[in-house]
């Protein structure tokens, strides 16, 4: 075996159904006395639950969190966390509102507690992406990185099948990254393959039968390994591409992954064969880039960047923005390549 460096990431995960009734023991765990429970205007209602269930050591909550996290949304949640004198933070939701609770820690240095319904896969790393001015930055810090993950199963049983396909196969893009990552090691790609097994089984599943709950214990099982991967090694074409996208045009996150994936895989495959063969052991199939496409496109998933809104004018945008930060791949980006890699994703022919 060759040689290779891991490092573990030191978060506590609580997993299983009906978790969430063990947030009081948490809270009081960490000695939290005011904590901000954050998330999304549409999910208002679930943090007024947490609050009601955490009683006096709820502070209040916060129902602002944006797609992309705005550091304009960021700044103004700093003002209740002064205000209201908070001293940790309770995150329920999908990667919006763990970008929000993960943008206040870096610049708070608080405890976090993320509650994930979705595949997002975000909360298990110490990477941070936030919007200014339409672009998007990404930058890792150890402040980053959440205290404690408490994984509800019942939380994703009323996740609507099309979210949870899309937010799944984003958790299988940060699964398939870290199998052709310059800094890999059988550690993570160990994690990776059993992590896209177990979405890549259990979509149809839920499509089919949306409150199977080992069908949905198997995608949140699977999006915790993926989110692992993405905070254990470094990422490649993809998620350059899908931050890329995302920070400029405003398109939706895992959607703009779902779309994307199989055609940076293509691009990327003659250059890792050793993810590739991964990839067909856990698809079992003998083309994962087609086989994901396929996924998608049978699941009702978005395939075509045209779909999520943005214009034709954005490919060459795109690859100029793409080429002008260099970044390590295990292909080189070259522009021609490139450029037919952004125009299938913008019209959704198979990769």
């Amino acid at each position: 075996m060759d040689s290779f460096v891991y490092n573990g990431q030191p978060v506590r995960v609580v997993f299983g159904s009906g978790t969430l009734s063990q947030l009081p023991n948490e809270v009081e765990r960490l000695e939290l006395k005011r904590v901000l429970v954050l998330s999304t205007a549409q999910q208002r209602q679930e943090a007024d639950q947490l609050a009601s269930l955490l009683g006096a050591a709820a502070a209040g909550v916060y129902a602002n969190a944006a797609m992309h996290t705005p550091v304009s949304v960021t700044e103004d949640a700093m003002a209740v966390v002064a205000d209201e004198r908070i001293d940790g933070f309770v995150a329920i939701g999908g990667g919006s509102t763990t970008g929000l609770a993960k943008a206040l820690a870096l610049r708070t240095d608080l405890d976090q507690i993320i509650i994930p319904t979705t595949y997002a896969g975000s909360e298990m790393t110490p990477i941070l992406g936030e919007t200014k001015d339409g672009r998007k930055v990404t930058q890792s810090n150890s402040k980053i990185l959440p205290e404690v993950v408490i994984y509800d199963v019942d939380l994703t049983l009323t996740l609507p099948p099309r979210l949870a396909v899309t937010s799944g196969i984003n958790a299988i893009a940060h699964a398939v990254e870290a199998l052709y990552a310059r800094d890999r090691n059988p550690i993570v790609s160990m994690m990776a393959e059993a992590g896209v097994a177990a979405l890549f089984t259990a979509l149809p599943v839920i499509v089919e039968r949306p409150r199977d709950r080992q069908a949905r214990s198997a995608a949140l099982y699977g999006a915790w390994l993926c989110g692992v991967c993405l905070g254990s090694v470094g990422m490649a074409l993809h998620h350059k591409l899908c931050h890329t996208l995302g920070g400029t045009f405003d398109l939706p996150h895992a959607e703009t992954h779902t779309v994307v994936l199989p055609h940076a895989l293509r691009y990327n495959e003659s250059a890792a064969e050793d993810a590739i063969a991964a990839l067909k052991r856990a698809l079992n199939v003998q083309d994962p880039a087609d086989a994901l496409f396929e996924l998608a496109r049978k699941l009702g998933a978005p395939t075509s960047l045209r779909e999520l809104g943005m214009s034709e004018a954005g490919v060459a945008q795109t690859v100029d923005l793409a080429l002008s930060n260099p970044y390590w791949n295990p292909r080189s980006l070259e522009r021609d390549a490139l450029l037919h890699l952004v125009t299938n994703a913008y019209a959704g022919a198979r990769p």
